[in-house]
């Protein structure tokens, strides 16, 4: 092998376990995008707390509303649809839809 080929091949190398390491690292730093689901779940109000700006379903699960949500219309035997997405164990209300 010549010197200069020798010396391209070893800086290849390098580049390699630079961009390895750079994927690796990268991949410990976005669990919080795998962690933060869309999911939906059709399922009756159970309760409404409008102070805590949450709601029950009768999935036995609460769903946390933003701050500009509107509970106008919601109450306890009311059937929904609720986009949510889950974060930090969170259920989080993107949109609810009102079913008849």
């Amino acid at each position: 092998m010549t010197t200069k080929f020798a010396k391209l091949l070893k800086r290849a190398r390098r580049m390699r376990f630079v961009i390895a390491t750079l994927m690796a690292t990268a991949s410990l730093f976005s669990p919080l995008s795998a962690l933060a689901e869309s999911a939906d779940v059709e399922a009756v109000i159970t309760n409404v707390d409008t102070d805590r700006l949450s709601l029950s379903l009768d999935d036995g699960k609460s769903y946390q509303a933003p701050e500009e949500f509107n509970f106008e219309g919601l109450e306890a035997g009311v059937k929904v649809l609720v986009f949510y997405t889950e974060v930090d164990g969170k259920r989080v209300i993107n949109d609810l839809e009102v079913l008849q």
